[in-house]
């Protein structure tokens, strides 16, 4: 039978960590068709064999008429099942009325505490009906897609992603304290640093490379996401904030160091490979959207220590 996955997220992080529960259903049922109001998934899901094929739609309004046209849109694919990732009414008339014989959501109740990590979950499990249905996966890359980085002056040397963009910028931890960290490390040790920003986010880019006092880095900005993906994968480490960069490092086992100021922790309960660092004195569990928290808070001597400890386990 034809399964479908609804995920009525727009940021790009917000999908990856649905990853987990779009494999699982994969690998009892075959490979999966992905429905996403996010643009660029598809990109980023290209080498995924688990993934059948990934369509972005636009987020609709709730409208009667907008659930009428999404309901035309689901009809086309001729699902035997759908599991939608969301707590939406409209959503689930819409499946309604293409007359899919399954239809798996949230509660529509839960929208406002919504726990991603829980209720993906919980979906998962009931649909498949197994327990301890796993949080994290395997992120999949064409590994010959780095042959060519073979010959880079940065390929043997400790490489680190500073995610310095993020969705919003009480969730940045501000290029101040990440060009301070950048020249505080070069100072100890031989690295190379991916500056990875959004096309919109040059602004902090050329902010950090030109106060960096060596030019062991490479700029991100530019590259089309699929092509971002490499660098991410031959990395070493993750340091920055809560940015689609830090999903795909943490499932494709490189250690994530992840900022939380304006984020709640469940974005980053799934993995094992996320270590949450947080401002002083505050409750990781009382940190949300909302939060505002001075990113100056958490101090550089304290990532730097971190970083250390880390470089020098492994």
């Amino acid at each position: 039978m034809k399964i479908g996955i609804y995920l009525n997220y727009i940021g790009l992080g917000a999908n990856l960590l649905h990853l987990s529960y779009c494999h699982e259903i994969a690998k009892k049922y075959g490979p999966v068709t992905i429905i996403t109001i996010c643009k660029n998934l598809k990109n980023v899901l290209e080498d995924d064999p688990l993934i059948k094929e990934i369509h972005y739609i636009e987020k609709f309004n709730k409208s009667f008429f907008d659930i009428l046209k999404l309901s035309n849109i689901l009809k086309k694919f001729n699902f035997h099942t759908l599991l939608i990732f969301y707590p939406g009414l409209r959503l689930y008339l819409a499946a309604k009325f293409s007359k899919i014989k399954i239809v798996k959501n949230y509660s529509f109740f839960k929208k406002k505490n919504l726990n991603l990590i829980h209720h993906a979950k919980n979906l998962t499990e009931n649909f498949l009906n197994i327990d301890n249905c796993p949080t994290e996966t395997k992120f999949y890359f064409d590994k010959k897609k780095l042959e060519k980085f073979k010959k880079e002056e940065f390929y043997n040397k400790f490489k680190i992603v500073i995610g310095a963009g993020s969705s919003g910028p009480t969730t940045r931890w501000g290029s101040k304290n990440y060009i301070k960290l950048i020249n505080q490390l070069n100072k100890t040790d031989d690295y190379f640093f991916f500056i990875l920003c959004g096309p919109n986010e040059k602004e902090i880019e050329r902010d950090i490379s030109s106060n960096l006092e060596k030019k062991n880095y490479l700029k991100l900005s530019d590259k089309k996401i699929k092509d971002v993906i490499p660098y991410l994968s031959l990395s070493n480490l993750y340091v920055g904030n809560d940015s689609f960069g830090s999903h795909i490092t943490s499932q494709s086992g490189i250690k994530s160091f992840v900022f939380l100021l304006d984020t709640p922790k469940t974005y980053t309960d799934y993995s094992k490979n996320f270590e949450r660092i947080i401002p002083e004195n505050y409750n990781i569990e009382k940190i949300t959207h909302g939060s505002n928290i001075n990113p100056n808070l958490i101090s550089v001597d304290k990532v730097y220590r971190s970083i250390i400890r880390f470089k020098n386990s492994r």
